[in-house]
């Protein structure tokens, strides 16, 4: 599925990872959907996506947290290019 096809998809694409699920219900707005998904996922690309919402929130001593959990570095772009830049890195696993 290309970045694109993910972003404009109508329908929920569980088939795919849980981050990217999270990803796409916050872009339509559903930070407590993508929250709840990427908290009960012990994963790195779930601490990831954790991070990039807690980010989003105005958390960031939470944010910086999993960042840490996730081993990535704090992100200094905007939040729309954090989601790109995750979707676009999780899309290609």
């Amino acid at each position: 599925m290309t970045l694109e096809e993910f972003r404009n998809s109508v329908t929920e694409p569980s088939s795919l990872i849980v981050p990217l699920q999270a990803l796409w219900h916050d872009a339509r707005e559903e930070w407590e959907t993508a929250h709840r998904l990427v908290q009960d996922d012990g994963s790195a690309e779930a601490a990831w996506v954790h991070a990039y919402l807690h980010r989003k929130e105005g958390d960031s001593s939470n944010a910086r947290y999993w960042y840490g959990q996730a081993r990535k570095p704090e992100f200094r772009g905007t939040l729309s290019q954090e989601w790109e830049e995750i979707s676009r890195a999780l899309l290609s696993k």
